[in-house]
């Protein structure tokens, strides 16, 4: 039986480590199976607990917490399973019962040396839990700043989107404004920073997915509901106006459902690689006019009629609205126009858009 324990030991161990390694350590956007274990069970509570109050924002106010707990989770399970594991090896490779076996590996492991005179004699293993625990505590510390650094990357970008695509942030609307404003100049550079965005956000949350759970600091924001809203900016500036849409429109495009792919890789989500033009889509002919009326209504030009625009626009929208409207289901973001359904009972929430105040505007 102590062989039995010690192999158990070892294999508890090497499986504590790699999920260490793959979570922290390995820039590779690895299946991290703890980060999906802890938010297939901290999500459902936090819901649960919002649902008496029937608002997406008790949704919003519950599900921020969710990372922390997360992040908190990950630390207390990896230090656990490292108590179980040096315990299990003290016991097989001793005559220390379990008692002393679990206080010897706690006592070695977080470095407190109270259970110093029961031990036979130094071992490897006591100078292993001893390095153990305050290498994994220090990963985990060391792994914070990166996190911050790609969450404050990502809002700012998703906080400038605000006065250009309303709040929250909606494709046709991000169109409208400009025209409105006279800034359509403007969006070749939008393309272009949310171009570097989607491959920012497509490294980092794809090697840390613990980020998809990071919400924005306004309910009404959200990065994979901004990132949806660009993209069908583009795909309707293309589709609408193709003489005229910039090359940068293309790009974004490209660099957003690739980013969307590289997540879904990393937490085991199914898609079609290469989907035809004709694959279905969730989004209606109906809205799509509805929304290339109100931005022309807006004087944004229109080089194509409708129903040949909205072949263009679908060919465009089967490469990411699945994985988009998944991602943005699981993140439990902000229900804005076409993200697709959520998980809790919300009404969709369109853009406001701001009283025009020029002097002899016309108020509504």
């Amino acid at each position: 039986m102590r062989l039995i324990h010690s192999l158990a030991g070892v294999l508890l161990l090497l499986l504590t480590v790699a999920s260490v390694l793959r979570t922290l350590v390995v820039p590779r956007g690895l299946y991290s199976a703890l980060a999906h274990r802890l938010w297939r069970v901290l999500r459902p509570l936090l819901r649960l607990s919002a649902a008496p109050f029937g608002t997406y924002r008790a949704q919003d106010r519950v599900q921020t917490w969710l990372a922390p707990l997360m992040l908190l989770g990950m630390l207390g399970v990896w230090l656990g399973g490292m108590l179980i594991a040096y315990t299990l090896l003290l016991h097989g490779t001793s005559e220390l019962n379990w008692a002393v076996s679990f206080r010897e590996a706690g006592s070695s492991l977080f470095t407190l040396g109270f259970a110093s005179g029961e031990r036979l004699h130094l071992s490897a293993i006591d100078f292993m839990a001893a390095a153990s625990g305050p290498l994994v505590i220090a990963l985990q510390i060391s792994y914070l700043p990166t996190l911050y650094a790609a969450y404050n990357r990502r809002e700012v970008e998703v906080t400038l989107l605000q006065s250009r695509a309303g709040e929250p942030a909606w494709g046709p609307e991000l169109l409208a404004r400009q025209s409105l404003v006279d800034t359509e100049t403007a969006l070749p550079q939008l393309y272009r920073d949310w171009e570097r965005l989607a491959a920012d956000i497509g490294e980092s949350h794809s090697n840390y997915p613990v980020l998809l759970s990071f919400r924005s600091p306004q309910p009404q924001r959200s990065w994979v509901v901004g990132l949806i809203a660009v993209m069908d900016a583009a795909a309707i500036h293309l589709a609408v106006s193709p003489r005229s849409a910039p090359p940068e429109a293309r790009l974004v495009l490209r660099a957003g459902f690739t980013a969307l792919r590289d997540i879904a890789r990393s937490l085991r989500i199914g898609f079609d690689p290469d989907p035809t033009p004709e694959t279905p889509i969730r989004l209606s002919l109906t809205e799509f006019d509805a929304a290339v009326a109100m931005i022309t209504a807006a004087g944004f030009p229109r080089e194509r009629p409708v129903a040949e625009a909205w072949a263009h626009f679908h060919g465009w929208r089967v490469n990411y609205e699945a994985l988009a409207y998944e991602l943005a289901r699981r993140s439990d973001a902000v229900p804005a126009l076409w993200t697709g359904p959520r998980d809790f009972r919300a009404a969709t929430i369109p853009p406001a858009r701001p009283a025009d105040r020029r002097p002899g505007s016309r108020q509504s």
